[in-house]
């Protein structure tokens, strides 16, 4: 039996300084070990692009050769995230940083991520994640980490020489352990969930006892609910009178006194103004993607399609890389993952080919907790009190001087899971007072088994086993399922971890009143009363695994057409049959849908009835290839020639600074009635109409929501949206509307100031942000403004340095099979293989992309062959 804790390669050996490194797990816990000689062994064939074809004996050695070739192409990025959740960055990297997910936003200050980190990922965590993976993808995991680790050895005994400049001399490039490793998909499973919580959860603490009068319910300025508050305010006056070290409260500055009669609205109106992490949570257009599957019906070969789409970050561990893993005879998958996990997460085999988009459904509810006044760390259970469970937690911080010092915090969990804290604009939302408080239980902090539901779906010998393994396993932390095989339907399912909130329970356990503060900026997100039993999450008979739901409750269809999500919830999975019954937690239906996701869906149906331009009826790969990169904009289709009809024939335009030059209305409106309505890399004037629908359709003035503003001047559309056509609706563009007169009037304007030409082609405007000083133009547009071929941009206003793309289409994927079941697939990894300057993958998918040229993924033994570039054989 290979090792299965920490794991240190015989090549790190080669170091006297890892040879210490390797004494101890870097993870605080395991029982260290070496590869044994002749252990691994594993062939690594690289072809065009960078792809590495790894064949191995066994799954240990199929680990170890996926951990080198890893390690080869982004090394430095996945050691700054292992040092992140071991709980080290201000160890290594001082106090005063800052540690951003990009796939959630989440930004956190060094000593903030690392008591989350340490209290979120424990060593319970790990070892309860270990001992759930099935043994023969824990000798996946343990060899992986075995090649990483030889890498590491490599670079630090002189080879590589000019690679990973990043970390090669850092002292936080260490040796990882099996540990780092389980801890690694901890982290992956919380993405939508705990991990967007980073500082509020981090930062909760019961309140400060500092012998300060406690003031009087008014004076709490909304810390306490209405009626509790008149219940309790006599006592804690009488109390805080007498000096008891009871909790200091600070009120945040308003405009108007707090009174229990304006409570809610004033939380809400403080978080509509800065949602903050929930707003985080909304956030489909940037962490999203889009996927097809073609089935007989709709393909023209009579062969399903898949095709996968994800719109990640073009930087950090959400990165996708390309592998293809084989044990000859056994074990033959292909496709895409994210850092550190040696199982494919899209891909393909001759069996199976599937994708993800990220599921509208909440993976955690909030509890609202009664606490005893006299000791804001214990809370009312069914009529007794319980204590909230003491964490005590230390970090080490490196000084100024580069001294180590160490820093100890006290965190908090109940029952429930972990305590949190939610301020907006100053105003404490969701806070820890003497007789409230927070705690958050998450689904997926108790899901062990997604390393399991991906290792399985690897080794799929038919659609139905598939479908079988995901409600079985049931370990898909946040994202919907679309699959299909040879000759087989396709399959679409959201059979994911989410908490067994029905409806009913949410009806008669909502805690009011401060979940209508929630719902809206999260809505069908569950704030429960923590104070009953009757309010803990349902159990089904087909779940894995207590307080989901089992896939029965789940959605799930199979047609012989087509099914697509484009980040939407479930309700429109194929435009004929809408999938309703649902529980609300898992997403809303007879809902307007994005306008990124009507275009979905009309791509589909067009192409099927042969109204959308091109020849014939039904896909083929290159019809899929190229709706899939035409970068149409939606928003532009449905409303372009009105723009140019009605608002440009405005004799005045008002912006927010005053009337809009004319001359410069002209020029603009000259070039958008020229625009192809795209956003192709030709495309001119497109800078012009993205400026506008980001204005546009932002909300109303920004003024507050609940302030009443005449429907005419505010609304976009004056179509409204009708359930009974939810792709068409809704429509026809409100020119008389005041703010869309003003948001094409600042459009103009801003792109004006920046100084780039009204008619420049955006090839020239919008290029890759994270390749250095290379110029890699990248065409793609807005997901908000209905683009399909999808980029998101950091600002996300032009600037006078045009666009700079960080995020959007990451890793595509078209899949067929021919007739002897070998997959047909090509794609992209839209910013390369490599995150390492100096080596020779960085860029080259890049520039591939922004041609459109398509690369085939090699399969059979005669593709590799062909475009083989490199060959390594590795044994230890």
């Amino acid at each position: 039996m290979k090792s299965i804790r920490a794991v240190c390669s015989l090549s790190v050996l080669m170091s006297t300084a890892l040879l210490a490194a390797c004494g101890g797990s870097s993870s605080g816990s395991g029982n260290n070990g070496a590869a044994r000689e002749g252990e691994y062994s594993a062939e690594i064939v690289r072809t065009e692009m960078g792809i590495p074809h790894i064949t191995a004996r066994d799954f240990g050695s199929l680990g170890y050769g996926q951990g080198y070739a890893f390690a080869e192409d982004n090394l430095c990025t996945m050691m700054d995230d292992f040092v992140t959740i071991r709980g080290q960055r201000s160890r290594f990297f001082g106090p005063d940083g800052s540690y951003r997910i990009p796939a959630n936003d989440s930004v956190a200050d060094n000593v903030s991520s690392d008591f989350f980190w340490k209290f979120i990922a424990d060593d319970a965590a790990v070892e309860r994640t270990e001992a759930k993976t099935i043994p023969r993808f824990q000798e996946l995991v343990t060899g992986w980490t075995v090649g990483f680790n030889r890498y590491i050895g490599e670079l630090k005994a002189g080879e590589h020489p000019g690679r990973h400049a990043a970390c090669a001399d850092g002292e936080w490039l260490q040796p990882i352990s099996t540990d780092d490793m389980y801890r690694r998909f901890v982290r992956l499973s919380v993405l939508a969930s705990s991990s967007v919580f980073v500082q509020e959860i981090a930062n909760a603490q019961p309140p400060g006892l500092n012998n300060l009068p406690l003031p009087g319910v008014g004076a709490l300025g909304g810390l306490l609910p209405g009626p509790l508050g008149d219940l309790l305010a006599p006592l804690l006056d009488v109390l805080g009178g007498l000096g008891l070290p009871l909790a200091h409260i600070e009120t945040p500055r308003r405009a108007q006194p707090y009174t229990p009669q304006n409570e809610v609205a004033w939380k809400q109106q403080a978080l509509a103004a800065n949602p903050g992490a929930f707003a985080d949570l909304q956030e489909h257009e940037r962490f999203g993607s889009n996927m097809y599957a073609f089935g007989k019906d709709a393909s023209n070969t009579g062969n399903p399609i898949v095709y996968g789409n994800p719109h990640f970050p073009w930087s950090g561990t959400e990165r996708l890389w390309i592998s293809h893993n084989t044990i000859p005879g056994k074990f033959d998958i292909m496709g895409s993952s994210l850092y550190g996990v040696p199982a494919v997460l899209i891909g393909f085999n001759k069996n199976v080919a599937w994708s993800h988009t990220v599921s509208t459904a909440y993976r955690f509810t909030l509890y609202e907790l009664k606490l005893n006044p006299l000791n804001p760390t214990q809370y009312l259970y069914d009529g007794e009190m319980r204590d909230l469970t003491a964490v005590p937690l230390t970090i080490q911080v490196k000084n100024a001087d580069g001294q180590i010092t160490e820093r100890t915090r006290t965190l908090y969990k109940s029952h429930f899971g972990p305590m949190i804290t939610v301020g907006a604009s100053g105003v404490p939302v969701l806070a820890w007072t003497p007789v409230l408080a927070y705690s958050m239980r998450d689904a997926n902090l108790e899901n062990d088994r997604l390393i399991n539901q991906f290792g399985r779906w690897n080794e799929s010998t038919s659609l139905d086993e598939f479908i079988g393994l995901q409600a079985s396993q049931l370990g898909v932390p946040w994202v919907n399922t679309v699959a299909s095989g040879p000759g087989g339907k396709v399959y679409y399912g959201d059979v994911t971890v989410v908490p067994n909130v029905p409806d009913s329970l949410v009806a008669s356990c909502r805690a009011l009143p401060f979940s209508l503060v929630i719902d809206q900026v999260a809505a069908g997100l569950p704030l429960l009363d923590g104070s009953r039993s009757a309010c803990e999450w349902l159990n089904d008979d087909d779940a894995p695994a207590p307080g989901v739901f089992g896939a029965s409750n789940l959605p799930s269809l199979q047609r012989d057409d087509y099914v697509a999500n484009c980040n939407d919830s479930h309700w429109l999975t194929n435009a004929n049959e809408p999938l309703t019954g649902f529980a609300r937690i898992i997403g809303d239906e007879n809902a307007e849908r994005t306008l990124r996701t009507r275009l979905c869906l009309l791509q589909a149906e067009r192409r099927l009835d042969g109204s959308d331009g091109r020849p014939g009826t039904g896909f083929d790969i290159a019809t899929l290839q190229d709706v899939a990169l035409s970068s149409q904009i939606y928003s532009a289709e449905l409303t372009r020639q009105t723009v140019v009809d009605s608002l440009c024939a405005q004799p005045l335009l008002l912006g927010g600074e005053g009337p809009a030059n004319g001359a410069d209305v002209a020029a603009a409106c000259g070039v958008l009635a020229a625009w192809d309505g795209s956003d192709n890399l030709t495309s001119v004037g497109s800078h012009i109409w993205r400026e506008f629908w980001r204005r546009a359709s932002a909300a109303p003035l920004g003024l507050p929501i609940a302030l009443p503003i005449p429907t005419p001047v505010t609304d976009l559309w004056s179509v409204p949206f009708s359930s009974a056509d939810p792709i068409n609706t809704p429509n026809t563009l409100n020119t008389n509307a005041l703010t869309v007169q003003m948001a094409f009037a600042d459009a103009i304007a801003a792109v004006k100031a920046t100084g780039i030409p009204f008619d420049r082609p955006l090839g020239e405007i919008q290029r890759s942000g994270v390749h250095g000083d290379a110029v890699l133009p990248v065409f793609g547009g807005s997901g908000g403004a209905g683009a399909f071929t999808v980029v998101s941009t950091v600002p996300e206003n032009l600037t006078s340095d045009g666009y700079t793309v960080e995020y959007g289409n990451s890793y595509l994927q078209t899949v067929t099979w021919d007739a002897q079941r070998n997959p047909i697939a090509a794609g992209f990894i839209t910013y390369s293989q490599s995150s390492d300057p100096a080596s020779p993958h960085f860029k080259d998918f890049t520039e591939a992309y922004g041609m459109k040229r398509w690369q085939t993924f090699p399969f059979t033994p005669a593709q590799i062959q062909q475009q083989q570039i490199s060959k390594k054989t590795l044994s230890q």
